[in-house]
């Protein structure tokens, strides 16, 4: 299986702009973000192929996931 993964404004920081993963077996949004090492609460918006996402829906082979952390500003 093979899922890309694009990181945004914080998220980068030590993983880069995208991430291609090759998990083996089945993965949900949670065990990607473990992997990542990214914690849920730094999470705003997760998208999967363009779409909203929920962190305990399977990822498909193929899948392009794309990870928002909060964004504060004024």
């Amino acid at each position: 299986m093979l899922i890309k993964v694009r990181l945004f404004a914080t998220l980068r920081e030590g993983r880069g702009k995208e991430v291609e993963l090759k998990p083996e077996g089945e993965i949900i949004g949670k065990e990607l973000l473990e992997i990542l090492e990214i914690d849920e609460d730094d999470v705003a918006i997760y998208l999967v192929n363009g779409r909203d996402g929920k962190m305990d829906a399977k990822i498909e082979n193929g899948d392009v996931i794309s990870i928002f952390p909060p964004v504060g500003g004024g």
